[in-house]
């Protein structure tokens, strides 16, 4: 037989004595060699383990078909002594099949024919290796099995079948009268791996299949059982179709009862197999569970509670529950509804957290990583699930169940019982956020009582910690209603000196309390506040040091410019922190005052801390000069303060970016450190990779991934500064524009860190216009409208094409965010790459509207409610942000080319745009095809362009006037008004309807209720308009009136300033004036009472004011022009009319 069995590879050359051995190990006359080298390759001898596995990567390298066949008779040869060499041979026959996904089992590597005889031989093992029952076969028969499973992978599929007799040989052995035990439970085993594969092939077979499943459950031998309830979980998750998989609904009694009997028997380690495949199951379809739910529930409630048991099968009973709790895209409601299962999973869940020890080291504080110490593994498990439980079910289901446990516990004598209970009201904060904020104070009594109350500092760290989480999850509602409680109780345990970990998490609460407060609410307490952290600073254990630190900078940030009061106190001493802590044990207390000193400098400005700047900046630059230590964090807190001191000296920053630059362009360049290994070797560096915790860990199928989350936190750090440094200096940052360009474009595409591609995504607006600013100004003589068209071509391509593969929703509306600010810099320059931009938005819209459709599916299931709608709707603002924004990107392209734009994006107005209009379609997707179509005709309607839409159009927002959603109303409103200003006689038609639709706005007796008063101000604002361009098709003596008597509006300020403007405007001109005001200017005193009350005065600030300086202007030359024009009693009157406070305004501005 003819083969060509030396296909050669590249690789290293052998020694002639390494050369001779691969030649008599390939021999194959004889296996002993062979054999031998099989020996080596555990041989305890570095040297000649490393030698025979350069030997045999070579032989499976250059000359596979006689390496497999090597293997296969060795497996096969199974004489005393030669099963360790057997069970070898299997293991390397599974890692010689593929490389990186690829069958290398295939012509010319190895031959049909060889590939053939691998395959009946695998068969033969299988079924002889099962016929033996010592250990040692038994192992053998496991590792063939895995070997089957590779090799049927590659050579099966939905369209080929080159293993034709492994179905059969299956279907027969699982069936057969004499078949083994044990190659049952293998068959078993290779069925439910291969799920997926055989899963069409298997479509014909459903009934003999669910027949075989069902035997295999009620076998006699355990471990059938279990192989079998492995295949049943597999095959479910495998099929297709629900119907398919209800089909098989009648074997979760008996799938149940195998994870019992594993239990009654004591074998926990199958029970824990067993667990983790209904786990899967959950994960996969939790509706498959649905008719036995209260069964099921039953059997795993009744597992975490049982204390006999170990806490791995009560953990993983836990998770199973909390799967299904989590599964509300696919079952939604459905464990909310089922009764008591609430209140007895938080029970368990509790009574998990009370699994803590009072370690000594907790109390010595000698590090603020080691919070957790005592904790046990089920505390672990019970606070995660908390978590979980009340983000997935919410507060309805879960508050008033936790309150009244809480409560109980709050007075048990065990402290642990009260650290539990105030850790319970911490984690299930973020789920129940809602419900809290009803009554922040009541949420965080228990809390406030026992922070300096308790006499076990660890509940009275627990309750310090549960403020602190309060104030985040229900900032800044709890600082303007606790403030009083809340702060003194966190500066009361920064008094607790015996327990310094109390009073370190003391100063860590406090920054959750004021990063959300209010500066008016802080500024009481800050003396005393002062005086507490700087006693800690100056004298506190080291851990106590760097949370003061972080609290003081926290102050410094909310204060602001009300901080210069301790300016004098603080920079000194942060100062002289950061020169003498120069030891490793205080690199943090160092990092931590760089960071607090720059935080300062910003809340007290330029003008004060310049001078300290310039020192702070040396000491920072000699730092840097003289290197950080790998593992030194400083690098990043030094990133961070150089960008604070940038925002707070603006252009006098420039002299320093040299120094700064270079390290930080280095960080943003950083690789991922990404290793990838298969799950079943190497177990040894596998568990080193899982006590490392700067690795995250993924799983794909047989494969590991690991990734160093430092280095991508780090790289992302660099690139959100380096957007800092585009934003503030622009045209100054003229030297690194093009490096961080060329860096930043292509992390657009960096899929390891979400926010590596946020800040690169934010970053090009900012590369445009700050090169934009550098033509504007001739910076330099390379600053030419072509080196801007060069950097534009550079970044908007790859941000098309970026946008049109990103995975996450989120960040796709940031790129529409960015690829709107581009094309606005741009201008023409962006002319070139539209098609491409509106090909990629119509997939997006596609999508998006794809995923709100399924998502909508959840609404008809028999367990939907109005939390469930809740929980819909909060999933769906993704959604509402892409569209946001993708309208955004319209509209600034409408902004840009005018009507000369219309032709390119007709397509997608038609197609998907305008369907958006019907009444069925959501509230959501209805305003933005409005807020769409407002842009068209606002800035696309010269010469007649948008006439046909306008009957469309028109129809439209008349019927959106009158929608239920308030954003709808608004967006038709606002429409109306564009149509009569740009539409000219063309609009005459609608005119009576569009009048009728604003009146019926206006009119509502809710109108100025707070969700409806911006639909309504803007249905005014589109009634002045019709007044102003529509005033021969309306009765003008009437509307101009009516228009008067809505006015002022005061609370869309950027509208009011618009109208206000238009009725000065309208007041200069006679006709419109004499509309206005009447034929007796009966209106008079209507004017200059909106008069008083929009022009600003001294104390308003510019987003308040309801008018602009223009404006002002023009109703002060309109009141002087009225005094010599009217009547002197009409105006007097209408003065009278106005109360003394506005007529001394009114005054003051005519001063």
């Amino acid at each position: 037989m003819a083969t060509n069995n030396n296909a050669a590879r590249p690789t290293a050359p052998l020694a002639a004595e390494d050369e001779a051995a691969l030649a008599s190990a390939l021999d194959e006359n004889t296996l002993a060699p062979f054999q031998e080298l099989l020996s080596n390759l555990t041989s305890s001898d570095n040297d000649k383990r490393q030698r025979c596995e350069k030997i045999f990567d070579v032989a499976k390298t250059t000359r596979l078909e006689t390496t497999i066949k090597q293997l296969m008779r060795t497996l096969r040869n199974q004489e005393e002594g030669k099963r360790q060499n057997a069970e070898m041979s299997a293991v390397l026959l599974r890692r010689s099949i593929a490389k990186d996904g690829e069958f290398l089992l295939t012509p010319p590597n190895v031959s049909q024919e060889v590939l053939a005889m691998m395959k009946q031989e695998l068969l033969n093992a299988l079924k002889e290796d099962s016929m033996k029952t010592d250990n040692a076969s038994k192992s053998i028969a496991n590792k063939t099995r895995d070997v089957v499973i590779e090799v049927a992978a590659h050579s099966i599929d939905d369209e080929r079948d080159e293993w034709p007799e492994l179905l059969p040989f299956m279907f027969g052995a699982i069936s057969g009268a004499d078949t083994s035990d044990k190659l049952k439970e293998t068959v078993l085993f290779i069925f439910g791996a291969l799920s997926n594969v055989l899963g069409e092939r298997l479509k014909p077979h459903l009934a003999t299949l669910h027949s075989i499943l069902q035997a295999s459950l009620q076998h006699a031998n355990n471990d059938v059982r279990l192989a079998s309830l492995s295949a049943a979980c597999s095959f479910v998750e495998g099929l297709s179709s629900t119907e398919e998989r209800n089909a098989f609904q009648d074997l979760l009694p008996l799938m149940l009862q195998t994870l019992g009997a594993s239990l009654q028997s004591g074998a926990e380690d199958d029970a824990q197999e067993a667990l983790a495949m209904f786990i899967e199951l959950a994960e996969t379809d939790p509706r498959f569970v649905r008719k036995h739910l209260v069964d099921i529930v039953e059997a795993f409630l009744s597992i975490v509670e049982n204390e006999d048991y170990e806490d791995g099968t009560r953990s993983l009973a836990c998770e199973f529950l909390v799967t299904l709790t989590e599964a509300r895209d696919r079952a939604p409601g459905m464990m909310r509804k089922l009764p008591n299962f609430v209140p007895r999973l938080l029970k368990a869940l509790l009574v998990f957290c009370f699994d803590v020890e009072d370690e000594p080291e907790w109390h010595q504080c000698g590090d603020e990583e080691n919070d957790d110490a005592g904790n046990g593994d089920r505390f672990d498990v019970g606070s995660e699930c908390l978590d979980r439980v009340a983000i997935a079910l919410g507060p309805n289901a879960v508050l008033g169940h936790a309150a009244q446990m809480v409560q109980a516990l709050l007075s048990d004598p065990d402290w642990r019982k009260r650290h539990a209970a105030l850790h319970c009201v911490s984690q299930i904060a973020e789920g129940c956020q809602k419900g809290m904020m009803k009554d922040v104070i009541g949420s965080a009594t228990p809390a406030l009582h026992l922070a300096n109350s308790d006499p076990h500092p660890r509940v009275r760290w627990a309750a310090v910690n549960c403020l602190g989480q309060l104030c985040t999850d229900l900032g800044p509602r709890l600082q303007k209603k606790g403030h009083k409680m809340v702060l003194p109780t966190l500066m009361g345990c920064m008094d607790d000196a015996a327990n310094p970990r109390v009073q370190a998490h003391a100063c860590a609460a406090t920054v959750n309390f004021t990063e959300s407060c209010p500066t008016e609410v802080m500024e009481p307490y800050m003396d005393e506040l002062m005086t507490k952290l700087l006693s800690l600073l100056r004298g506190g254990n080291k851990v106590v040091q760097e949370s003061a630190l972080t609290a003081l900078a926290s102050t410094a940030d909310t204060a602001q410019e009300t901080f210069s009061k301790y300016y004098d106190h603080v920079v000194p001493l942060l100062k002289e922190i950061i020169v003498s802590a120069n030891t490793p044990d205080y690199r943090m207390l160092r990092a931590k005052a760089i960071e607090c000193v720059t935080l300062v400098g910003m809340a007290v400005g330029k003008q004060r801390f310049s001078g300290d700047a310039i020192e702070v900046m040396n000491i920072m630059q000699q730092l840097q000069a003289n290197g950080f230590d790998a593992d030194d964090q400083t690098t990043s807190y030094m990133l961070q303060a150089w960008t604070r001191v940038c925002k707070c000296l603006g252009a006098d920053f420039i002299p320093y970016l040299s120094t700064v630059m270079p390290p930080l362009l280095q960080s943003a360049q950083l690789k991922p450190d990404v290793t990838v290994v298969n799950i079943d070797d190497d177990g040894d560096q596998n568990d080193d990779d899982d006590e490392d915790e700067d690795l995250e860990h993924l799983e794909f199928g047989d494969k590991r991934v690991s990734i160093r989350t430092s280095i991508l936190e780090e790289k992302s750090t660099a690139c959100s500064m380096l957007c800092c440094y585009l934003d503030e200096l622009k045209e100054g940052f003229l030297p690194y524009i093009q490096p961080v360009c060329e860096i930043m474009v292509p992390l657009l595409e960096f899929y390891f860190h979400e926010d590596v591609r946020r800040a690169a995504v934010a970053s090009l607006p900012d590369i445009i216009r700050a090169a934009k600013r550098c033509v504007e100004k001739r910076s330099s003589p390379e600053c030419t409208l072509d080196w801007l068209k060069q950097i534009v071509n550079y970044v908007i391509p790859p941000l098309i094409t970026a946008l049109g593969k990103e995975p996450e929703v989120e960040i796709q509306a940031v790129m529409l965010e960015a690829l709107a600010e581009c094309a606005g810099e741009s201008g023409e320059l962006v002319r070139e790459f539209i098609p491409k931009m509106l090909e990629t938005f119509e997939e997006i819209l596609t999508e998006s509207l794809d995923r709100r459709a399924e998502r909508n599916k959840r609404a008809t299931t028999e367990d939907f409610d109005e939390e469930e709608m809740e929980a819909l709707e909060d999933e769906q603002a993704a959604e509402d942000e892409v569209f946001d924004q993708f309208a955004e990107c319209i509209g600034t392209l409408l902004k840009s080319f005018k009507s000369n734009i219309l032709a390119d994006i007709e397509p997608l107005l038609q197609s998907k745009i305008a369907p958006m209009f019907a009444p069925e379609r959501s509230a959501e997707e209805r305003r933005i095809a409005i807020c769409i179509f407002d842009d068209v005709f606002e800035h696309a309607s010269e010469g007649g362009a948008t006439m046909k839409y306008l009957p469309g159009f028109a129809d439209a927002c008349v019927r959106g006037s009158a929608d239920a959603d308030s954003d709808v109303r608004q967006a038709s409103v606002y429409g109306l008004g564009l149509m009569g200003q740009t539409m000219g006689q063309n609009f005459t038609p609608y005119v009576p309807g569009a009048l009728q639709a604003l009146a019926a706005v206006i009119r509502d007796p809710s109108a100025r209720d707070d969700d409806n008063i911006t639909a309504t101000e803007n249905a005014v604002s589109a009634l002045g308009k019709l007044c102003e361009h529509q005033t021969q098709n309306i009765d003008a003596k009437t509307i101009f009136p009516s228009f008067l008597a809505c006015l002022p509006l005061t609370e869309d300020a950027i509208e009011a300033r618009a109208v206000h403007a238009q009725l000065a405007r309208l007041l200069q001109n006679d006709t419109y004036k004499s509309y206005l005001l009447g034929e007796n200017n009966e209106n008079l005193a209507r004017a200059i009472l909106i008069f008083a009350e929009v022009m600003p005065t001294a104390s308003s600030s510019d987003k308040v004011r309801l008018c602009d300086q223009e404006t002002a202007t023009a109703m002060k030359n309109t009141l002087v022009q009225m005094q010599s024009t009217m009547p002197g009693d009409a105006l007097a009157a209408a003065f009278a009319a106005l109360d003394p406070q506005k007529q001394a305004a009114l005054q003051t501005c005519m001063a």
